[in-house]
C-alpha cells in the first residue's frame, strides 16, 4: 500500500492546477493503413504431400439473395445471414486454385479468373508456371478456366491438361466463348477422365455432378492422411454448404446439385475428412460438421495443419 506524507500531499495538490493549465502533448497521429488481405497462399502437409491453396482473386457481389437461396423467402435468407454475422445484401467470392506437390509432380487444380491472378499467387508461394506438370480442371466455368491462357499462349507451357470426359463433351457441343478461347486452343494438351480415375497416384476423381454436367471433386490421400477438394459442390460456406437444399443461381441442374451437395457434405462430416472448397473463405481449408436437422457448418482450419 502506498502512503503519502502531509508535505507530499500538499506538493501534489499545488502542482495539479499547473498541470491542468499546460498544453496536452500528443504523439503524431498514425497514418490510416486500410484493410488488408492475407498472403495469397497457404501451405500445409498432407502425409508426404505438400498442399498449397492459392488466392487467385476475390470480389464482392451485390444482391446476394439473387445468387444464393433463390428458393427461400427473403425474411428467411435475412435471418440466416444475421445469425451468421454476414450481410444479407452482399456476397464475398474467393477464387482458390489448389496446388499439390507429390514430391514427383506439381499438380494444379483449376486456374482462376485470369492468368495474372493465379500466377501471381503461384509465384508468391515460390513456384513458376513452367514448373507445373499437370493442370486439372474440376469443371469448365469461366472462373476455373480463365487462367489457362495468357493472351494467345498457354499459361502452363509444360503441363499436361486433364478434365472430365462428361464435362468436356458438354461444353464442346455448346456455344461458349470461354471454352472456345481457353480450352479449345489447348485440345492437344488435354486428356479426359471419368470419376474413379487417378490423376496421379494418391489423387482420385470423384463424381459431383449438378453444378455443371460433369463437375468433379478429387480425393487426395498420402501416408494414411486424406482430404477432399470439393470445388464448387458448395460455393458459399453458409448459404450453400450450410443449407444444401438452398438453390444457387450458378448450379446448372439445381436438384442434382443439391443432392450432390448433401451427399458430399454428409460424407465429409461422417468421416471427418478435411476439405478444400474453391469458394470457401481463404485459405479455403476446413472441416464440415452437422448443424441442426439436416444442415451443416463449415469449421475453418485453425492450427491443425502446422502442429508438430
Amino acid at each position: 500500500m502506498t502512503t503519502f506524507t502531509r508535505r507530499q500531499a500538499l506538493t501534489t495538490a499545488a502542482a495539479a492546477p499547473l498541470a491542468a493549465a499546460m498544453p496536452r502533448m500528443t504523439m503524431a497521429s498514425a497514418e490510416m493503413m486500410g484493410a488488408t488481405m492475407p498472403a495469397p497462399y497457404f501451405r500445409f502437409r498432407l502425409g508426404g504431400f505438400e498442399v498449397v491453396t492459392l488466392l487467385g482473386g476475390t470480389t464482392t457481389r451485390d444482391n446476394a439473395h439473387s445468387i444464393f437461396g433463390t428458393n427461400v423467402p427473403e425474411p428467411e435468407f435475412a435471418e440466416v445471414s444475421q445469425a451468421n454475422f454476414i450481410p444479407a445484401d452482399k456476397a464475398q467470392f474467393f477464387f482458390t486454385p489448389l496446388l499439390v506437390n507429390t514430391g514427383a509432380e506439381l499438380v494444379l487444380f483449376d486456374t482462376g479468373l485470369s492468368a495474372d491472378g493465379t500466377t501471381g499467387a503461384l509465384q508468391a508461394a515460390g513456384y513458376t508456371p513452367d514448373q507445373i506438370d499437370k493442370v486439372v480442371l474440376t469443371h469448365m466455368h469461366g472462373d476455373h478456366i480463365g487462367g489457362l491462357m495468357a493472351g494467345e499462349a498457354p499459361t502452363f507451357a509444360n503441363a499436361e491438361h486433364v478434365a472430365g470426359t462428361v464435362e468436356n463433351n458438354y461444353w464442346a457441343g455448346a456455344e461458349n466463348e470461354g471454352y472456345d478461347s481457353k480450352v479449345r486452343p489447348l485440345a492437344e494438351r488435354f486428356h479426359f477422365i471419368d470419376p474413379g480415375a487417378a490423376v496421379v497416384s494418391g489423387i482420385t476423381a470423384v463424381e459431383a455432378y449438378g453444378h455443371t454436367p460433369g463437375h468433379m471433386g478429387f480425393m487426395i490421400e498420402n501416408d494414411g492422411e486424406q482430404m477432399m477438394l470439393f470445388a464448387d459442390t458448395a460455393n458459399h460456406y453458409v448459404w450453400s454448404l450450410g443449407y444444401p437444399d438452398w438453390e444457387v443461381r450458378f448450379d446448372m441442374d439445381k436438384a442434382q446439385a443439391a443432392a450432390t451437395r448433401r451427399r458430399v457434405m454428409d460424407m465429409l462430416a461422417t468421416d471427418r475428412i478435411p476439405a478444400v472448397g474453391y469458394h470457401m473463405p481463404f485459405p479455403a481449408l476446413g472441416h464440415v460438421a452437422r448443424r441442426g436437422e439436416g444442415g451443416f457448418a463449415w469449421v475453418p482450419n485453425s492450427y491443425q495443419t502446422w502442429m508438430e
